[in-house]
């Protein structure tokens, strides 16, 4: 089920998100957050942009919301997307669902454009944006270190 975010939820978006943070190069954060930062983070968020939840028998499965893309105020109506799923819920159609929510959110709030930023290597990302209408607009070279290595960003653009 789809809902929106709680700032009880925080424990356990925090328990998805630095799954990523530790283990893959999916995030370009370095340091888990702890449940108190993500609190903070949801409250910060969710007071101005969609943010949702899928839960499923109480649990927590994945998360996704919209938040300010760049400070200046000409870019007030681009949001930037972010989505997050348990690592083992992902291709179940989990994602999908939220992608879809979110954008209809976005779209009614009065959104005019969504950017996610990818990191360049996440094949699955990048191909579970564009099956959801993004298109890429951007490649910058070698321009986060994690783990050691330089990586690529991209990002893609969707149009309201």
């Amino acid at each position: 089920m789809i809902r929106s975010v709680r700032t009880e939820d925080a424990a356990a978006i925090a328990a998805i998100y630095n799954h990523y943070v530790l283990e893959t190069t999916i995030s370009f954060e370095v340091a888990p957050l702890s449940a108190e930062e993500m609190r903070a983070r949801i409250e910060q968020t969710a007071e101005e942009y969609p943010y949702l939840v899928w839960e499923s028998d109480g649990q927590v499965l994945g998360y996704a919301c919209a938040h300010r893309w760049k400070e200046r105020a000409a870019y007030a109506g681009t949001w930037e997307v972010t989505i997050y799923l348990h690592p083992q819920s992902c291709g179940l159609g989990i994602g999908s669902r939220l992608m879809q929510q979110l954008v209809a959110d976005c779209r009614r709030a009065g959104c005019r454009s969504l950017i996610a930023c990818i990191t360049g290597e996440n094949a699955a990302s990048r191909a579970f944006h564009a099956r959801h209408g993004f298109c890429q607009v951007s490649h910058f070279v070698r321009v986060g270190m994690k783990f050691g290595r330089l990586l690529d960003v991209v990002d893609y653009q969707l149009e309201l």
